[in-house]
């Protein structure tokens, strides 16, 4: 059975490879080598996730991880951007893993966090074209609300992002 609690220093490089490989398996088809390995090199380290799990505050409440028998099959967390609206950064599940409800899972955990923080409206940014996260969101009350440039973005090559956002109800 799969839980879902906050990650610990002994997570860090579970969290490393469940990004990193959730992260080549969505884009290898759609963006070059050269932009997956920039980000990935930038988020996924072990020294800025061993950071991002040890340091919290309100704009990064940390990561959370969902654990099936102490491994790492899913990883995620987010923020509050201003005071009643969040935003979820990273959320990526172990490839051989998906629509297995674990997304929903880790969703639900960051959620209650930022709800717990004020949150009233959450935001995602999702690449444009990925179908294996677009859907997801969408399923999720997630509205379209405009593009924009993604991040990691280089003089050669152009990516977009679709924002999205729903709004939370209080429970």
């Amino acid at each position: 059975m799969v839980e879902v609690i906050r990650a610990t220093e002994a997570h860090v490089s579970g969290i490393i490879n469940v990004c990193r490989s959730a992260y080549w398996d969505t884009y290898q088809a759609t963006h070059s080598e050269a932009y997956i390995d920039r980000v990935v090199k930038t988020f996924y380290h072990p020294e800025r996730v061993w950071y991002e799990v040890t340091k919290t505050s309100r704009s990064w409440g940390g990561y959370f991880v969902a654990l099936d028998h102490d491994q790492v099959v899913g990883a995620g967390g987010g923020g509050m951007t201003d005071r009643q609206i969040s935003e979820l950064f990273v959320l990526y599940i172990d490839p051989s893993r998906r629509n297995q409800g674990i997304g929903t899972k880790l969703l639900d955990a960051i959620t209650a966090q930022q709800k717990q923080q004020g949150a009233r409206k959450q935001w995602v940014s999702v690449q444009k074209g990925n179908m294996k996260a677009i859907p997801f969101y969408q399923a999720k009350g997630f509205i379209f609300s405009h593009e924009q440039s993604s991040y990691g973005n280089s003089e050669i090559e152009s990516y977009i992002s679709l924002r999205l956002y729903r709004k939370l109800k209080d429970e």
